[in-house]
């Protein structure tokens, strides 16, 4: 790959602000990569919509960031992963990752041949794709899916450590921790932040998966892969940190305080994308276009 394709920027896309864990996940392993996020937050949540609506909202995220000149799109979105994903590889013409995959390889890796749990939205859970995934990878192996509905409106409303979050997670994965689960996939990227809360209730001996970081794993190698790590005449540039860059489609309620939170520093310089800009991207940016 030359130079200039290298240094084009990554694009990460989610449903909200979860993603932003994603995004901070991959700044700390790309730390000289050019980082775009897109929060479609105007049309937030995607885990409760229909397939075809999922798959309608995560082209125009995608073909926004390809239109921003991204080399690859990371699809920062359990939902968007599961109903969308193959349907971008298909339509794009740079790489597409999912969070889905990254996580079942990390569970299949960590359990030690007790049962696997998954906690996500209700689209996530209900689409199948952890459950199909683990069953492939290791036939027999013994699933436990939990839809977890509050975990998102609890973390964005900041009740971690708190009572109501405790009944919440209590609530949820009692079953999961009666039923002997060795290893937990956390199949929502909201859910990194509640690793504490979880921790506590499963025990010292359940191994968490963490989605944002086992995606931002996978977009590593796969960059190594296809040579499109950013360099500096032919030196990784380790001493020149990237950019990040933020569009959302709409700014919501208490915006810098929950994007600090998720990223971990402020967020900066966001720039709105109307919904019928997004509509626009949609309709282009395929592979035909490219």
């Amino acid at each position: 790959m030359s130079p200039a394709e290298r240094s084009r920027p990554i694009g990460v896309f989610d449903s909200g602000l979860g993603g932003l864990t994603v995004l901070r996940a991959l700044h700390r392993r790309l730390p000289c990569e050019d980082l775009i996020y897109f929060g479609d937050t105007a049309r937030v949540p995607y885990g409760t919509k229909g397939e075809s609506t999922v798959r309608a909202f995560a082209r125009q995220d995608a073909g926004l960031l390809v239109s921003l000149g991204v080399k690859l799109v990371v699809v920062a979105c359990n939902t968007a992963s599961a109903f969308a994903l193959e349907y971008l590889r298909e339509e794009l013409p740079v790489p597409v990752l999912g969070v889905i995959n990254p996580g079942v390889q990390a569970a299949l890796a960590a359990t030690r041949g007790g049962p696997v749990g998954v906690i996500g939205t209700s689209g996530t859970i209900r689409s199948n794709r952890y459950q199909e995934g683990l069953a492939a990878g290791r036939p027999g192996l013994d699933v436990i899916a939990r839809e977890c509905p509050l975990f998102v409106p609890l973390v964005e409303e900041d009740k971690m450590g708190q009572p109501m979050m405790e009944l919440a997670v209590d609530e949820y994965l009692t079953p999961l921790r009666h039923a002997g689960v060795d290893t937990l996939i956390l199949g929502c990227t909201h859910y990194p932040l509640l690793k504490d809360d979880i921790a506590a209730a499963m025990g010292p001996d359940v191994a968490l998966v963490d989605s944002a970081d086992t995606l931002a794993a996978a977009a590593e190698q796969r960059l190594a892969d296809m040579d499109l790590r950013r360099r500096d005449n032919g030196v990784e540039a380790a001493a020149q940190e990237g950019k990040l860059s933020f569009y959302l489609s709409d700014l919501p309620w208490k915006f810098e305080e929950i994007g600090a939170r998720f990223l971990g520093k402020p967020v900066k310089d966001v720039e709105i994308v109307g919904l019928d800009a997004m509509e626009a991207a949609g309709r282009s940016n395929g592979k035909a276009s490219s």
